[in-house]
């Protein structure tokens, strides 16, 4: 295949489990690949930690910190206040992942007052947020509305006028794996028509790999395939794809590079 560069994963997991066995190898051999950045997504405090010691060991790695809503059970009443000092490092640049998951079985009040208080706190710190919306839109919008937060909603599952309303707040969205599945007619009509400069590329590795790897372990070289799907859709080439999202993080982070 054809080699690429400036390949910006805004959002994985390298902390899970499945790298386990070969971390280190992974998370060397990307750069190699031409993958310029990966943001790493914490979903608590530890994982938040974790990400961190990446991104002092590789110098294209950054860390974001916040509690997933599956993860709300780990809070503890001055969490806000641990994640403050976390933010203070200077390879974290966003709070994330936060948000609301109604797939599963977690109290809604719970989710959304804590949703609700990571994004007042993100306003306070001046932090762009990762927002996670799983079945949850009409919520999620409406806090969005009234935080209007810096940020993005990441693995974007909404629809074409979904996306006009996060556009009109002035955030971004991000596509990964799901534009290449032979389903994915939101994901495809989206990618087709959002805005190139509010656009952000991502894998949610180790999970969401893209067709042809589609339920095996993803890193960050495979973005290449949704880039190829999205950049297809635009009438612009794969590199040109890569150089415009990679823009578009550096902006939404504030990431010098």
């Amino acid at each position: 295949m054809e080699h690429f560069n400036n390949i910006f994963d805004s959002h994985a997991h390298y902390d899970d489990k499945w790298f386990d066995d070969d971390r280190a190898d992974v998370l060397l051999s990307l750069p190699q690949k031409g993958v310029c950045g990966v943001v790493n997504n914490a979903v608590n405090l530890q994982t938040a930690k974790t990400a961190i010691e990446y991104a002092e060991k590789y110098d294209y790695f950054y860390a974001t910190v916040g509690f997933h809503p599956e993860n709300l059970s780990d809070i503890t009443p001055d969490y806000l206040d641990e994640m403050e000092k976390l933010l203070q490092h200077k390879k974290v640049v966003a709070i994330g992942e936060i948000g609301l998951d109604y797939h599963w079985d977690i109290p809604r009040d719970l989710q959304k007052r804590e949703f609700e208080r990571q994004l007042a706190f993100s306003k306070d710190m001046d932090m762009p947020v990762v927002v996670h919306d799983r079945e949850a839109h009409g919520d999620t919008m409406e806090l969005l509305r009234k935080y209007r937060p810096k940020g993005l909603v990441h693995c974007f599952s909404g629809s074409r006028e979904l996306m006009k309303e996060v556009m009109r707040l002035d955030m971004y969205i991000s596509l990964g794996g799901v534009v290449t599945f032979k389903n994915a007619r939101q994901s495809v009509e989206v990618a087709a028509e959002v805005p190139l400069d509010r656009l952000l590329l991502e894998t949610d590795a180790p999970y969401m790999a893209p067709v042809p790897f589609r339920g095996k372990r993803c890193d960050s070289s495979m973005i290449i395939y949704c880039a190829e799907k999205i950049a297809s859709l635009r009438g612009i080439t794969t590199q040109q794809l890569l150089d415009i999202t990679r823009e578009n993080d550096l902006r939404m982070y504030d990431i010098t590079q």
